[in-house]
């Protein structure tokens, strides 16, 4: 658990309602995403063994744009500690053969940079500002204050498919771990 980022023990446990199903050995599609380092990534395109792990909102501490009643979600809160998890291990995901990193929100790639760069994040967010790949896909959301946000999950993708999905996910500050093990206990 991420000392910067406690998250709270009463935090509710999201359960699998099977919305992510259908997502394990599709193909990618072919999808075009702004990153926060001002490149655009085609997800038909990413290496193999491609760790993509999807979150509905960061906080800052700037400003309060998380919705009233966020904690009472399922899976919602957790995203800075998720991408901190990442981030603690990145070069154990690199050296067991994990090509690429991305975190993915519909946040703009300009507020998902300020968090990379605030976070020191090794790796690049992608903006899925206009819902592209979310509605390709068919991802889970969850609808709170009227706006919709996706749900917590995350794709390895390898060779143009997606090789694996984990869903739901919880508690989001230990998943960068679970991935870490799923990787090395199944070896390309």
């Amino acid at each position: 658990m991420s000392k910067d980022f406690p998250l709270p023990d009463d935090l509710p446990v999201p359960e699998d309602d099977g919305a992510a199903d259908h997502l394990q050995g599709m193909t990618m599609c072919d999808v075009s995403l702004p990153a926060t380092n001002d490149t655009t990534v085609n997800l038909q395109e990413l290496p193999t063994r491609t760790v993509l792990y999807v979150y509905p909102l960061t906080g800052r501490p700037d400003k309060d744009v998380i919705p009233e009643g966020w904690e009472d979600v399922p899976g919602a809160r957790g995203c800075t500690p998720e991408s901190r998890g990442f981030q603690s291990h990145y070069e154990e995901l690199r050296n067991e053969g994990v090509r690429r990193i991305f975190g993915l929100s519909t946040q703009s790639v300009e507020y998902q940079r300020e968090a990379r760069d605030r976070l020191n994040l090794p790796f690049e967010m992608l903006s899925d500002s206009g819902w592209e790949l979310a509605d390709e896909l068919d991802l889970p959301t969850f609808t709170i204050e009227d706006n919709e946000y996706l749900k917590r999950l995350t794709l390895i993708v390898s060779d143009g498919r997606i090789e694996h999905v984990f869903y739901p996910i919880f508690p989001p500050d230990e998943h960068a771990n679970e991935v870490l093990e799923w990787i090395r206990n199944n070896p390309r």
